[in-house]
């Protein structure tokens, strides 16, 4: 039998093996739910501690989502004003060929206006002939109102701009004179228009008909022939 100390000795060496156990589990015991703090205490044996490489990776895996995150939506920003501004431009551009039609016609309309208003006094000079040569049947005094009335319809032209192709007396010109005929004449009117058969009109750098003209030819060239 076993005496008391040996007893004592025994029991102390049990209590010194004893391994202190730190419970991780979620539940306790009785199967209670742990608080969050007691599962701070004792964390899951499943969960491990995160090493300091990882956390440094994560951090800077947020940092860059973070940042992508910043640049689509500035980027969404960006596509918003562009489309913003490309609609102002598209509405000014529009009101503004809108504006310069508008005035192009109105600039048109006005030409007209006055060119009509122009042919009024031709239209009254007519008129006035043809109630002159009804009480006059001079032909002195038609020719006189024919002649008024062609003068006040060349005026009627030259206020909207159309101006006559000079011809007797000057040089030939095939870019404003159209030859009919020639005539044999002196060395020094040899290629000059002597005579015209129906004038020629130029509006502005355009010309809306040549003159139809006859030009001389030197005798001399003409005997050389």
């Amino acid at each position: 039998m076993k005496d008391r100390e040996t007893e004592e000795l025994e029991s102390q060496e049990g209590e010194d093996l004893k391994i202190p156990i730190n419970d991780k589990r979620r539940f306790d015991e009785s199967g209670e739910r742990k608080t969050p703090e007691a599962a701070e205490e004792n964390p899951s044996p499943n969960e491990r501690q995160k090493s300091p490489r990882e956390i440094e990776l994560e951090s800077r895996l947020k940092a860059e989502t973070d940042r992508r995150e910043a640049a689509e939506s500035k980027l969404v920003g960006v596509q918003a004003k562009f489309e913003q501004a490309k609609a102002d431009l598209e509405k000014e551009t529009s009101e503004m060929r809108a504006r310069l039609m508008k005035t192009l016609e109105d600039r048109a309309s006005q030409s007209k206006f006055n060119f009509l208003q122009a042919l009024l006094p031709v239209l009254d000079n007519l008129n006035l002939a043809v109630t002159a040569s009804e009480t006059d049947a001079s032909v002195e005094n038609l020719r006189d109102g024919v002649r008024g009335v062609a003068r006040s319809f060349e005026q009627a032209l030259v206020s909207v701009g159309v101006e006559p192709v000079a011809s007797v007396g000057v040089d030939f010109d095939p870019e404003i004179h159209e030859a009919v005929d020639m005539l044999p004449v002196e060395g020094d009117q040899d290629g000059k228009v002597t005579a015209e058969y129906q004038k020629g009109y130029r509006f502005g750098d355009r010309l809306l008909r040549p003159a139809r003209v006859q030009v001389g030819k030197s005798i001399a060239r003409e005997a050389g022939k």
